[in-house]
Parts: structure tokens; sequence; C-alpha cells
């Protein structure tokens, strides 16, 4: 299917737009998006991961939802992307008054995006709070657990490891 078709098909089976509005209307996303309508008519599989996510978001503003559930959407993202594609969906959200239930692993992540935070543990939602009070003042066990295991960078050890490498470059040098 051609990325116009994607988009286009909740407008084709959820309302009754013609078919000018409707390809109006994938013009219009793709733009607030950050895509252009000549895009339209490529496929999938000729994009990258990063404007891949944008043409999913595009779809699932379609038929203007007042709640996108969006299931790990940048953990197959390299970082800086991961960075564009949660801005992209916090300026839609503000600009569409959207909720969104943003499902992910990466903590950091969450914390950024994130108004309110729930916590799931062998299925069940076993804590939700806001986000400080998630990250300030766990309640449950397993939230304890969870904060606990997030790596705390440590810059006392920075300054060792610089050393370390040092010595073993100097060492290598003595070598040859």
């Amino acid at each position: 299917m051609l990325v116009k078709d994607i988009i286009k098909e909740p407008l084709d089976i959820n309302t009754d737009l013609t078919n000018s509005e409707k390809n109006e209307k994938v013009d219009w996303l793709l733009n607030k998006v950050g895509l252009n309508s000549e895009q339209s008519t490529r496929y999938p599989h000729e994009f990258s991961g990063g404007q891949r996510q944008r043409i999913g978001i595009a779809r699932s503003l379609a038929t203007e939802p007042d709640i996108i559930i969006a299931d790990e959407p940048v953990s197959a993202l390299d970082v800086s992307i991961q960075a564009q594609i949660i801005n992209l969906m916090m300026d839609l959200q503000e600009e569409f008054d959207l909720s969104i239930i943003f499902i992910a692993h990466d903590l950091s992540v969450v914390k950024h995006i994130s108004d309110r935070i729930g916590v799931m543990y062998q299925g069940e939602l076993v804590e939700i709070n806001d986000t400080d009070e998630i990250f300030d003042a766990p309640k449950h066990d397993y939230t304890k657990e969870l904060l606990r295991a997030i790596p705390q960078p440590d810059p006392s050890g920075r300054e060792e490891r610089k050393r370390s490498r040092l010595r073993d470059y100097l060492d290598l040098i003595r070598i040859n």
C-alpha cells in the first residue's frame, strides 16, 4: 500500500468525506508530522524508521481521536530520532488536546513525556500517580525496585576511568 492509502484507510472506514477531502486531509496530516505531500505516493519500505513512525502518527490522527495508545513508539529508533518523535508527539498532544497512553520500558523517556505514570507488574497495574510522585516517592515495592535499577552515573569514577585508559595507552606505546 502507498503511504497515502495507509493514512487514508481510517478515513475510508470511519468518515463520509469525499475522496478529494480525504486526499486533502492526508496531505495536511503528512505536513503536520513533518513530511510532505509528495511523499504520499511512496511505499513505507522507502522511508527511514523515524519517517515510518511519523506516517503511523499521521494515520493515528486521521479520525481526530481523543486518545492514542502508543506502544513502544520509539524503542527501535536511535536516540536523536527518538527525541524528534517524542517532541513531535508532545507538540501534537498539546495542539490537538490529545491524551496519549505511552507504553515504554525506557524510564527516562517515560519521565520526560508523562504527566502521570502507571506501573505494570505481572499484567496488573500496581501503581498510578503523577510523574514526580512516582520518581520521588514510589509506593509499590516493584516500582521502588524498578527505579533502583536505573543506572546512576558516577562522576567520581569518570576521572579514574580516564586515568586507566591513559595508563593503558602509555603502556601500549612503551611496548611498541
